[in-house]
């Protein structure tokens, strides 16, 4: 996600109250019949208030977890491809927001302020595409918005949403465990307009530490790995911004 070249305007009041959250734990139950998914130290998860959730990234289920289990509702950046046919009366009601990774998006970034000011958890894959999880690559929109907002990010990993050697595409096996790791909230001062691209690079670096050490520990508490790499060429495309293992060494 690309900041916007200019401050932006104030958006008081709640979010709207989207139809399907309320069907959240009618949607638990569904999805328990097929996979077991196991919440680690969720109350991590600050009860209220505006909190950007940052997750890691290894397949097509990782969303919809997330926003059907974590704790409290979320509103996560979904890719504008998404957004098609049924899937987008179903996104778009389930409080999703559409997002152009290609190109600045200043109408996602004003969804995201809303949706924080108004005291809700919005929801961001740093790492952009599904791969192997590990924070290789990480974008700095979540860096951006806590600036904006003050308001805190917590880290969240998840194993077991793509079984190793699986596809982008590929869904959890019937009987997996999928758990959803909460970590330590990290809060990032809040910074006034302009913030130019090498305060949110570092800042976006100081986040990204934060989250490897918590994907550390969640390895250490749950005794699981990642799955690794896309199989094969398999790519899930993204736009080549962010910050590496390079860069940020």
């Amino acid at each position: 996600m690309t900041p916007t070249p200019r401050e932006l305007p104030p958006s008081g009041g709640r979010p709207a109250r989207y139809l399907l959250h309320p069907l959240r734990p009618l949607a638990r139950t569904v999805i328990r019949r097929r996979v077991k998914v196991r919440i680690v130290n969720g109350e991590k998860l600050p009860r209220t208030g505006g909190v950007i959730l940052a997750s890691n990234h290894v397949g097509v289920a990782d969303g919809p977890l997330l926003a059907i289990f974590a704790p409290r509702p979320v509103h996560a950046l979904t890719k504008q491809e998404m957004f098609k046919g049924f899937m987008n009366g179903f996104l778009l009601g389930a409080g999703q927001i559409p997002l152009d990774r290609f190109n600045a998006d200043p109408r996602a970034v004003k969804k995201c302020l809303r949706v924080l000011r108004g005291g809700g958890v919005v929801g961001i894959f740093p790492e952009g595409s599904r791969g192997a999880g590990e924070f290789d690559r990480f974008h700095t929109g979540a860096a951006y918005l806590a600036m904006v907002t003050g308001a805190p990010v917590v880290p969240v990993v998840q194993f077991g949403t793509r079984e190793p050697g699986a596809g982008s595409h590929a869904l959890p096996g019937r009987g997996v465990v999928v758990d959803m790791v909460f970590g330590d909230p990290m809060t990032i001062p809040r910074a006034p307009w302009p913030r130019r691209k090498r305060e949110v690079a570092a800042r976006s670096v100081e986040l990204r530490e934060h989250l490897l050490t918590h994907l550390a520990e969640a390895k250490r508490l749950t005794g699981r790995t990642l799955p690794g790499p896309l199989p094969g060429q398999e790519t899930d495309p993204d736009p080549a911004t962010g910050i590496t293992d390079v860069e940020a060494s």
